[in-house]
C-alpha cells in the first residue's frame, strides 16, 4: 500500500447520526469481511470495484412505538460537502439495516457548541472564577499527613505540671544520668506482668540476686535495676514495643550501652597490650562486639527465649535475627552501667557472656609491625592484666592521676627524654593556659603536685607529636593511643550530656544529635578556632604538605583534639573532660562568639 492509500485511509471517519427524541436504541457491527487474519484490510476500504454490501460499517436501529410507519427522522452534523456516500436500507420485520461507509480527504469539523455568553470584564461573577482558576495553580491541593504526624494541641499548664510530677525521670535528684534513662511515665500492669513472668529468669543468666530491687534503699541506684532491666529486653521488633515510654526508655538505653561498651573495651585492650598500636585494638573489638557476632553471646548466657520468645534463634535469618540481639545487647550494658557502674560491665561480658580475648577468632590480621625498642611500665612489664585486674583496680589515696595505669598504658617513660625540649619552653605554656591547666587539686603533699604537673606536661607534649616525626624509629611516640582513648570518652560524655538535656528524645533522635555534634570536621575546627593547630609536631616534608594543602592538615587537628581528652580522662577524670568539651571548645556552640 503505497503513501497516498494510507492518507485516504487515515481520513475514513465513522458518520454518526443524530436522531430525535426519544433516543432508539444503536447497535454497532464489525465490517462484515475482514482478512484471512481477522484484521480489517486496508486496501478492500479503498478498493472501488468493492460493493457496499460486502464492506461497511453496520447500524441497527430498533423500531419504537413513537415510530409506528417505521420512518426515520434524523439529520447530520457533518458538512453536507462530502463526496457521496452509499447507503442501503434493508427492512425486516424488526429493524431497519443501514450500510454505510465514507471517504473523506480532510478530517469533519467538530460540532459547533452554543456560544457562551460574554461576561462584563468587572463582573464578580468573573473575578470569583479567575481567583478560583489562580488557587488551583498557585496553591494545588495538597496531599494530607497521616494522623500520627498530626501536632496534638498543647497540654494546659496544670495537666504538664502533673505530668511531670508524676514522671519517674524527675523522681532521683542525686543520679541524673540514671533519672533520665528511667521510662517517661510508670509502668502499666501489662509491663509488670512481663517482669514477674520474666525478669527472674533475666536475673538468674546474668548473675544478680533475685530478690526485687525496689526493697533496696533511695540512695542505692541499684533500686532501680528491675525496670531498667525490663527496658532493656523491650527491643524494637516486641510486642511491648509499641507504647510510646518503652519504645522510648529502651532505645536510649541502648544509645547509651553501645558508648559503654566501646569505652570499657578501649580502657581493657590499652593496657593489657601496651605496646600495640590502635589498629590491631579496633580489629580485636570488633570480633568481640560486632553485630555479627553478638547472637553467639546471647545465646551462650541462654537469653535467647527472652529476645525472641516464639521464634528458634538458630532459624531466623541474619536480618531478623541481629537486630534486636544488638538493640538488647547494648541496652543490657547501659542499664548495668547505671545501677553498677564499669566494673560491673566488664564481669558481665567476659564471666556472664563468656567472652575470651584469647580466642582465635578474636585475634587481629597478622601486619608488618614496628620494632618497639621503647620500655613499658613496670606493672605491664612482667605480666598479661586480665579483665579482673583491670575491674578491680583502684589508685591508692595518694596517686598522681585519676586513672593512673591508663595514663602509664599511653604515655611511655621514655617520654621524660623530650623534656626540657624546645616545644616544652615555646609552646606548652601557651597551650596549658588556653586549656586552663594545672588543675586546682588538694594534695597532701606538695611534690605530688609539681610530679602531675611535670607528667601533665610531657602528655601534652605527646598529645601533639604527629606520627610523621618519630613513629618509624619508636612507634609509641605519638599520639595514637590518647587520641583512641580520648575518642571513646567524649563519644561516652556527649551521651551523657544528650540524655540528661533531652529527657523526652528517643534514642534514635539521640544518636543523630551525637553523630552531627561528633563528626571529625567539627572536632578538628574547635582545636583551630583555640589556634592550637600551630603547636603541632610535624616531620618538615609533612610540614610543607600542611601548609600547602589544609585538607591534609584537618584529620591531624582533629587527632590532637581527641587526644587532648583522653589525656585530660587519664589525668583528672571524666569531669574535667566535660569541661574541656563544653567549656573550653565549646562543642555544643552555646557560647557567645568574638567579633
Amino acid at each position: 500500500m503505497n503513501g497516498s492509500d494510507l492518507t485516504k485511509f487515515q481520513n475514513i471517519k465513522r458518520v454518526s447520526f443524530r436522531f430525535s427524541p426519544p433516543l432508539p436504541l444503536i447497535r454497532l457491527f464489525l465490517p462484515t469481511k475482514t482478512s484471512i487474519d481477522g484484521q480489517i484490510n486496508p486496501s478492500r476500504l479503498l478498493n472501488p470495484k468493492i460493493k457496499p454490501d460486502d464492506m461497511g460499517f453496520q447500524f441497527v436501529i430498533q423500531p419504537s412505538s413513537f415510530y409506528p410507519d417505521q420512518k426515520l427522522f434524523f439529520s447530520s452534523p457533518i458538512d453536507l460537502s462530502l463526496p457521496p456516500f452509499h447507503l442501503k436500507l434493508q427492512k425486516s420485520s424488526r429493524h431497519f439495516r443501514i450500510q454505510l461507509s465514507v471517504a473523506t480527504d480532510s478530517p469533519p469539523p467538530l460540532p459547533s457548541s452554543p456560544q457562551p455568553q460574554q461576561v462584563p470584564p468587572n463582573s464578580p461573577q468573573r473575578l470569583l472564577k479567575e481567583l478560583a482558576q489562580r488557587k488551583k495553580t498557585a496553591f494545588p491541593r495538597k496531599k494530607i499527613p497521616p494522623r500520627q504526624f498530626i501536632l496534638k494541641p498543647p497540654l494546659d499548664d496544670a495537666k504538664l505540671t502533673e505530668r511531670f510530677l508524676k514522671s519517674p525521670q524527675l523522681s532521683l535528684k542525686s543520679f541524673p544520668l540514671l533519672s533520665s534513662c528511667l521510662p517517661p511515665s510508670p509502668l502499666n500492669i501489662a509491663d509488670k506482668t512481663w517482669i514477674d513472668e520474666y525478669l527472674l529468669e533475666a536475673k538468674q543468666a546474668l548473675g544478680y540476686p533475685l530478690q526485687p530491687s525496689d526493697q533496696l534503699g533511695d540512695d542505692n541506684p541499684a533500686k532501680h535495676f528491675d525496670t531498667l532491666l525490663y527496658l532493656a529486653f523491650q527491643h524494637p521488633s516486641c510486642e511491648r514495643s509499641k507504647a510510646r515510654h518503652i519504645r522510648n526508655g529502651h532505645s536510649r538505653l541502648a544509645f547509651l550501652g553501645a558508648n559503654v561498651i566501646e569505652m570499657a573495651l578501649a580502657e581493657y585492650f590499652l593496657q593489657r597490650y601496651p605496646r600495640e598500636s590502635p589498629g590491631p585494638m579496633r580489629e580485636r573489638v570488633y570480633a568481640l562486639i560486632g553485630k555479627r557476632f553478638l547472637p553467639k553471646w546471647i545465646k551462650g548466657a541462654s537469653l535467647q527465649n527472652l529476645v525472641f520468645p516464639y521464634d528458634d534463634i538458630d532459624k531466623l535469618i541474619r536480618k531478623d535475627r541481629e537486630p534486636p540481639v544488638k538493640s538488647v545487647f547494648w541496652a543490657l550494658f547501659g542499664a548495668i552501667f547505671l545501677c553498677f557502674g564499669m566494673p560491673e560491665v566488664y564481669r558481665v561480658m567476659f564471666e556472664a557472656f563468656g567472652m575470651d580475648p584469647d580466642d582465635e577468632s578474636c585475634q587481629p590480621k597478622l601486619r608488618r609491625q614496628l620494632e618497639d625498642v621503647d620500655y613499658v611500665s613496670a606493672e605491664f612489664e612482667t605480666r598479661q592484666l586480665s579483665w579482673q585486674d583491670v575491674a578491680g583496680y583502684r589508685p591508692p589515696p595518694d596517686a598522681l592521676f585519676a586513672h593512673p595505669r591508663l595514663f602509664r598504658a599511653c604515655v611511655p617513660p621514655g617520654m621524660h627524654r623530650f623534656r626540657g625540649n624546645i616545644w616544652d619552653f615555646d609552646s606548652r605554656p601557651k597551650i596549658m593556659a588556653c586549656l586552663g591547666y594545672p588543675r586546682p587539686m588538694k594534695d597532701r603533699i606538695p611534690e605530688i603536685t609539681d610530679a602531675r604537673n611535670i607528667e601533665l606536661g610531657l602528655g601534652l607534649q605527646l598529645c601533639f607529636l604527629h606520627p610523621s616525626k618519630y613513629k618509624f624509629e619508636h612507634p609509641r611516640f605519638c599520639f595514637e593511643r590518647l587520641e583512641y582513648v580520648g575518642q571513646k570518652i567524649q563519644d561516652l560524655v556527649m551521651a551523657e550530656r544528650l540524655l540528661m538535656k533531652h529527657l523526652d528524645a528517643p534514642g534514635r533522635w539521640l544518636q543523630e544529635k551525637h553523630r552531627r555534634l561528633l563528626m571529625n570536621k567539627f572536632c578538628g575546627r574547635y582545636l583551630r578556632d583555640r589556634h592550637l593547630h600551630h603547636h603541632i609536631i610535624l616531620d618538615e616534608t609533612m610540614q610543607d604538605r600542611f601548609e600547602h594543602n589544609r585538607r591534609l592538615r584537618n584529620p591531624a587537628t582533629t587527632a590532637v583534639q581527641q587526644a587532648i581528652h583522653g589525656l585530660a580522662y587519664a589525668v583528672y577524670g571524666k569531669p574535667d573532660v566535660r569541661r574541656l568539651m563544653f567549656e573550653v571548645f565549646d562543642f555544643e556552640q552555646v557560647q557567645p562568639k568574638e567579633v
